[in-house]
């Protein structure tokens, strides 16, 4: 049996992507002595928010996502942030991959709009590994389990995850609206002649500031 073990050696933003990527380098060790022949691995990841703490601009930004302060004893759970696969090719004793982790800008997506809430510091990560460990013997190939319980603690810099987004839309954020709203939005914005959507937002906030001011 194989006896592996997981560490994560360090996250970077892929700079040539079709979307915003991460590049997660995982450290894999096997200390049995055995042969690995390959590995098809999987592997979730989630943030687990309840792992560091936040100032009071970030709490405010989160405030839709898991309330008030009070309530974050029962509100910060983790949360699903992507699941991949990868083949590993063989090795002996140790070797290192790179997960591509693809990232969403939609902030209908809780982990999108998670990160786009927090400042700075890091953002601690969980992986969840599992798949199948191919292994050579006197008896040709042998096939075994990664097992369930195998995982890695992982920190996300907030500065690697804002790169990774400033490098498909810089200075811009994402928002998902019905086609209505986004045809009656292009009225507004035709009526008032504005050059872009910014701008009719933009508007449209500064008008109702001035009807409840």
């Amino acid at each position: 049996m194989t006896e592996l073990s997981f560490d994560c050696a360090g996250v970077r933003a892929e700079r040539y992507a079709a979307a915003p990527t991460l590049r997660i380098r995982l450290r894999i060790s096997e200390s049995s002595g055995a042969d690995v022949h390959a590995m098809a691995l999987r592997c979730q990841i989630r943030i687990e928010p309840n792992r560091r703490r936040y100032s009071d601009a970030e709490a405010e930004r989160l405030l839709d996502l898991f309330g008030e302060r009070s309530r974050w004893g029962e509100t910060l759970k983790p949360m699903h942030f992507a699941e991949l696969s990868v083949m590993v090719p063989g090795f002996e004793g140790g070797t290192e991959v790179e997960l591509a982790v693809p990232c969403t800008y939609d902030f209908e997506v809780a982990s999108a709009k998670y990160l786009h809430g927090v400042e700075e510091g890091a953002v601690p990560l969980l992986l969840l590994f599992s798949g199948t460990v191919f292994t050579k013997g006197p008896g040709g190939v042998a096939v075994e389990r990664v097992p369930w319980d195998k995982e890695a603690a992982c920190s996300l810099p907030v500065a690697v995850w804002r790169e990774a987004m400033d490098l498909y839309f810089p200075g811009t954020a994402w928002i998902r609206v019905r086609r209505d709203t986004l045809d009656a939005l292009q009225r507004f914005k035709s009526r008032r002649a504005l050059p872009t959507w910014d701008d009719a937002i933009g508007a449209l906030i500064e008008g109702a500031e001035e009807s409840t001011g």
